[in-house]
């Protein structure tokens, strides 16, 4: 029994498949079903797709209901949950604030096209029938961004786990699912990036089995008048977050660690107490470089 590694691009990232497995052509194609999974995902639910159900519901907009699926039924309630637990602040209705933000160019945006994005977003104002959506105005949108990809792990985890495998994990641009500990029941060992110097690391965390995910304003972002503004944007000033360098957290699905790492981000200094209540293992650096912590 070896341990193979299978690297790929998916989700604007780069992915990796780790499993312990008899022969390489067995391990080779068990990655190939997680990444179909993936693809799966990624082709149903990407902003960037026209056909994907989050076009279609965004194009509608202020016009017609648009009907779903049960996993898209479950991932829209996850959202509700997400909408409720951070009073409001992880809102899937927010990512039309990219209209105004572009990273690419660094250039600040115009307060009037911020006020009028502004305008457009509301989780609580979707309207609802059995198993369908409707956004009341037109321009509005919703983004899974916030989860899509840590949903993926767990489900390209949960193929590879189906299929026999016991040891390994899978990593989508540092959203990890472990489908289980190395082949000798030791951890494996995940680093956890320096926020202000790429090729170091801060901690290397020790996972048997669970999800890890990382949110920080060293991802995507640009300097202006030597001020830092990044791509997680705060859904009610418009404007990026600031307080926190990066903030990891350890749970039991990617899905909710990568959700707990955006909320304790937008919630600024107020995250150490709800990091707390939340009973997972958490690593945090605040924008002076002072790390908190607490084990699971």
């Amino acid at each position: 029994m070896e341990i193979y590694r299978f690297r790929f691009d998916a989700m604007g990232g780069v992915g990796e498949v780790v499993m312990v497995s008899e022969s390489k052509e067995k391990a080779q194609s068990i990655a190939n079903l997680a990444l179909e999974e993936v693809g799966r995902i990624e082709f149903k639910y990407s902003r960037y797709r026209p056909e994907s159900i989050v076009s279609r519901i965004n194009a509608a907009a202020g016009r017609d209901f648009v009907d779903y699926d049960e996993e898209t039924a479950a991932l829209i309630k996850y959202a509700d949950t997400l909408y409720d637990q951070s009073n409001g602040l992880f809102d899937i209705t927010s990512g039309v604030l990219r209209h105004a933000w572009d990273f690419g160019k660094g250039v600040l945006p115009e307060p009037a096209k911020l006020s009028e994005l502004l305008a457009l977003i509301g989780w609580n104002r979707a309207e609802r029938q059995e198993n369908a959506i409707r956004l009341p105005e037109p321009g509005m949108e919703i983004d899974f961004g916030g989860f899509g990809k840590e949903y993926a792990a767990d489900r390209a985890a949960a193929v590879v786990h189906a299929q026999g495998v016991r040891h390994g994990y899978v990593n989508l641009a540092g959203d990890i699912r472990l489908v289980g500990p190395k082949p000798d029941d030791t951890p494996w060992i995940i680093g956890i990036q320096d926020p202000r110097h790429k090729q170091r690391t801060i901690a290397s965390i020790p996972l048997y089995s669970g999800a890890l995910a990382t949110s920080g304003d060293y991802e995507r972002f640009f300097e202006a008048d030597g001020k830092r503004y990044c791509h997680i944007i705060h859904p009610g000033t418009g404007y990026p977050v600031t307080y926190w360098r990066s903030v990891t957290v350890v749970a039991p699905l990617a899905i909710t660690a990568g959700s707990c790492t955006t909320i304790a981000m937008l919630k600024g200094a107020d995250a150490v107490p709800f990091l707390d209540e939340s009973g997972m293992g958490y690593l945090a650096v605040d924008q002076t470089g002072k790390i908190y912590h607490k084990n699971t």
